[in-house]
């Protein structure tokens, strides 16, 4: 199994990270409706405002990226590198 510099797997990074995200933005919208809690869902969007649809006959191929940062997302990245520090 390949081992990054330090030892640790990098796929328990990725994979800790995507967690972080994953859940920071579910703690985010949660906390929307709470009046002591709502600055955790302030964020950014970014991305395509509107799929781009590639049409070549026979096959129609669309492509589309959105990617919302909150407050939360990027506590709960910051949470999933101090454990994979710890571990």
């Amino acid at each position: 199994m390949s081992r990054g510099i330090l030892g640790k797997n990098n796929w328990a990074l990725f994979l800790l990270l995507l967690a972080g995200i994953v859940l920071g933005g579910f703690i985010g919208n949660l906390a929307a409706g709470v009046s002591g809690l709502s600055w955790l869902n302030y964020g950014q969007s970014f991305g395509f405002a509107e799929p781009i649809v590639l049409d070549l006959g026979i096959l129609v191929i669309t492509f589309g990226l959105s990617i919302k940062i909150t407050i939360a997302s990027i506590i709960g990245v910051l949470i999933a590198i101090l454990i994979y520090r710890l571990l």
